[in-house]
């Protein structure tokens, strides 16, 4: 497949390793693919939710309309309107099984009197956290992030997959640096290393339990990454980069050198050094205090010479304003292997960037201009819209 039909693909590709390091809104949780609306926002955006079973459904086959009848068993969030009623009429028909009704968190707007049920979450289990879940957590709201991310830490690995996943958005959505990095350095590695040794638990998430590990672990916590890292079964799972970050908070010096021989090899997947440049992009933005940043750029410009991901390393230097590297990204724009279009247009994003400070990038950017100053003038218009950002 040549470099330029497999970027064509990468999109879809990347989707499998979950949420990219920077993709993600700059301080939330660099290995979390969860982020969205938690079930905390929804009840705060609410009048009032309620947790029950629907029974009573009734229709009119005539009129297209019916109500069935909320039998109310928890309320999470109260309003006036509800008074000491233990059910509620909800205008619409709902299918009930009269011998199993099914049970529902109802949420609620209140408007001149009249109740508006917009959004009702069937709960798969009869056994569920779920109440016990949200009530834990809005009592503890108002609470610093760390006090949150302690309590749904212990809702992980619920039998209930809406509570579990939720908890997981909680994750999701913390900064790393407020509270993600400081509540992680308190957790139970043993947990961690069982949930990531569990062939049932999913994909997505390993990448966040190994990086969790990778702050509370110790050696042994270590040679588990280590030995998932060198399962090949595991290569192509997403969360590789959270297990090479981890890896690499518990052993920087191994960790460094074993992302290097990952990165240094053009025969290694796609994805898996895409993995290892995602680490080294955590550790910059990050954790800039556990391998030194000429490590960090050293490692991205090892990519420079493999051509179907020359410019994801070239648009890595160019942020990091890496301009001691403005010859070595040059040279590439001479290079059969790497005229593509997408290479072409980050070695000239490159250098307009850096233009002002290195004369070899002017010069670049001059003779650029009498090729094709249309496409120079387009790629300045972009990256003026990046950059305001």
């Amino acid at each position: 497949m040549t470099a330029t039909r497999f970027r064509f693909w990468l999109p879809g590709l990347l989707a499998l390793l979950g949420s990219a390091c920077l993709a993600a809104p700059a301080a939330a949780c660099p290995f979390c693919g969860s982020q969205g609306e938690t079930l905390t926002q929804a009840v705060n955006q609410a009048s009032m939710v309620l947790y029950g079973t629907f029974k009573n459904g009734q229709l009119d086959n005539n009129t297209g309309k019916g109500s069935t009848e909320l039998h109310i068993e928890a309320v999470i969030k109260k309003h006036d309107f509800l008074g000491d009623k233990k059910m509620v009429l909800v205008p619409r028909y709902i299918p009930t099984d009269k011998d199993k009704p099914p049970r529902y968190l109802v949420f609620c707007d209140v408007f001149k009197g009249n109740l508006d049920v917009y959004r009702g979450m069937p709960v798969s289990k009869d056994t569920s956290d779920i109440v016990l879940y949200l009530t834990g957590l809005l009592a503890i709201k108002e609470k610093d992030v760390a006090s949150r991310l302690a309590f749904t830490f212990n809702y992980l690995d619920n039998a209930d997959p809406d509570v579990a996943g939720d908890a997981f958005k909680e994750w999701g959505n913390a900064d790393y640096d407020q509270a993600y990095r400081d509540v992680a350095r308190t957790l139970p590695a043993d947990k961690l290393a069982r949930w990531l040794e569990d062939p049932n638990t999913p994909s997505y998430r390993l990448g966040t339990y190994a990086s969790l590990l990778g702050h509370c672990g110790t050696e042994k916590h270590a040679d588990l990454l280590r030995k998932l890292l060198d399962d090949p079964q595991r290569r192509l799972t997403s969360g590789i980069d959270g297990m090479l970050s981890g890896y690499v908070l518990l052993r920087p010096k191994e960790g460094y050198e074993y992302l290097l021989s990952i990165i240094k090899n053009p025969k290694k997947e796609f994805l898996y050094r895409y993995a290892a440049l995602r680490a080294l992009r955590f550790f910059w933005v990050y954790r800039p205090e556990v391998l030194p940043k000429m490590d960090l750029q050293k490692g991205v410009e090892a990519l420079l010479d493999q051509g179907d991901i020359a410019d994801l390393a070239i648009e890595d230097l160019r942020k990091w304003q890496c301009w001691d590297a403005t010859e070595r990204v040059l040279a590439l724009a001479d290079r059969p292997s790497h005229d593509v279009p997408i290479i072409r247009r980050a070695i000239l994003r490159f250098a307009l960037s850096c233009q002002d400070k290195q004369p070899r990038a002017a010069a670049f950017v001059k003779q650029m201009r009498q090729k094709d100053d249309e496409w120079v003038k387009d790629v300045e218009d972009v990256l003026k819209l990046d950059s305001a950002k």
